[in-house]
């Protein structure tokens, strides 16, 4: 498959009487948002009301749910989130638009406990890359009562057509730039750079259910089994979050659609290393399905007749196991491993990193301790709902102090050690 992506810088976004793209600006009309939202019609959402963040600006957004950057596609099957705004097309080839240094953010009453922050400007503003964008807030107050899984589905949807609506409005936008990425069917591919390391990437998908999922092509993946995807189908919105796991390393469906890993591993392809193809793969709750998708994983790898994989991580705990099974199950393949994970070794740093290790794993990469603490200042604006920082992962009772600065674990900002490599930690060696 090769895909197009098309990049339309967007510089600010303003609200407006006309919803358009000019000049590098986003104009929305509000009603034309909550139109397109879905939300008028929803019998879960009590109201919808959108603002905007800029970076630099003083400005705290939380509980962040999801993060979405608007595409569309231009030419090519199928459309953006197929399988669920639209129909179940393969995607992945042709030409898709994108909004770039924009996002889509959702954020209301919160759903779980694990929900996140972003702040603009600040200490929390260096552990997430959404400081970065000019973003979207789309604020959604769920009916009195709604239980969870309707309430994280409805905000879900909304985010989604948000998304979507505003990705249309560059159709017939001339890109800034244009980037291009192919792989080829497997044969084909692994003869054209025959002399180079045969390389795939195994993402590893948070699908333990509880407001802990992820959807490819519309299907909640803790019900499938391992399988092989273009990486430019992860491009195009087949796999997108609808998890409440610890902000710090959930992937939000912006960084499924910007995965650093397939991105780098595009930028050697064809130089370094012949990158053959993604294997998706879910992370369970129970032994018996963790053998099952780590023995599947580790049987395509060496069907793909690979050298080696890149293993990246969603989440921490009870997937440390999928991790290390499916890291272990591949080396005994003879097929080299690269893990990437995040810890949680305490506040000091003295604790076992991971809930579970393995020889083989040695060569790991991190995007370091979740559970590092900080203090972020108080802000001049909070969208969202300030007093959740009390229970948010990463908060604790009393972490919202008087003068309205907040002490928390990194684990409570959104992005801060995506195990994807979407941050900006770094090791130095003194």
């Amino acid at each position: 498959m090769r895909l197009e992506i098309g990049k339309v810088f967007i510089k600010d976004i303003q609200f407006g009487d006309e919803s358009k793209i000019e000049d590098g600006v986003l104009y929305l009309n509000k009603e034309e948002l909550a139109e397109a939202s879905g939300a008028n019609d929803d019998e879960h959402i009590e109201s919808i009301d959108f603002d905007i963040a800029r970076p630099g600006e003083s400005v705290r957004i939380t509980p962040v749910k999801d993060v979405i950057e608007p595409r569309v596609k231009v030419e090519g099957n199928g459309e953006i989130f197929p399988g669920i705004l639209n129909k179940v097309d393969t995607v992945g080839e042709g030409k898709t638009i994108a909004l770039k240094d924009m996002a889509v953010v959702t954020t209301g009453k919160i759903v779980g406990f694990q929900e996140g922050i972003v702040d603009m400007t600040g200490l929390g503003a260096e552990y997430t890359p959404f400081s970065k964008t000019n973003n979207l807030v789309v604020i959604a107050e769920p009916v009195e009562g709604l239980k969870q899984h309707l309430h994280e589905e409805a905000v879900r949807l909304i985010g989604f057509r948000v998304a979507d609506f505003i990705g249309r409005l560059a159709e017939n936008i001339e890109p800034d730039e244009t980037e291009c990425f192919e792989t080829k069917p497997l044969l084909e591919q692994v003869e054209e750079y025959k002399d180079l390391p045969k390389v795939a990437y195994v993402y590893m998908l948070q699908t333990q259910g509880l407001l802990h999922d992820t959807y490819v092509y519309g299907v909640d993946a803790k019900q499938i089994v391992p399988t092989i995807l273009y990486p430019t189908e992860i491009f195009d919105g087949a796999v997108v979050s609808g998890n409440c796991v610890s902000a710090c390393d959930k992937n939000p469906t912006y960084v499924h659609q910007n995965n650093g890993v397939i991105n780098e591993l595009y930028k050697e392809h064809g130089k370094t290393i012949n990158f053959l193809g993604v294997i998706i793969t879910n992370e369970n709750v129970y032994l018996m399905d963790k053998q099952r998708s780590s023995n599947w994983t580790s049987k395509l790898a060496e069907y793909m007749g690979v050298d080696a994989v890149i293993v990246s991580q969603e989440g921490f705990g009870n997937p440390d196991t999928d991790l290390i099974m499916n890291c272990t199950k591949i080396e005994d393949k003879g097929i080299k491993t690269v893990i990437i994970t995040d810890e949680y070794a305490g506040r000091d740093g003295a604790s076992q990193s991971l809930a579970d290790a393995n020889e083989k794993a040695d060569a790991v990469v991190t995007g370091g301790n979740a559970n590092q603490l900080v203090t972020l200042p108080k802000l001049d604006k909070v969208i969202g709902h300030i007093d959740v920082v009390d229970v948010i992962a990463g908060g604790a009772k009393g972490s919202l102090k008087e003068d309205g600065s907040i002490v928390v674990e990194i684990q409570a900002i959104t992005g801060a050690t995506n195990e994807t490599g979407f941050g900006y930690l770094s090791a130095k060696t003194y």
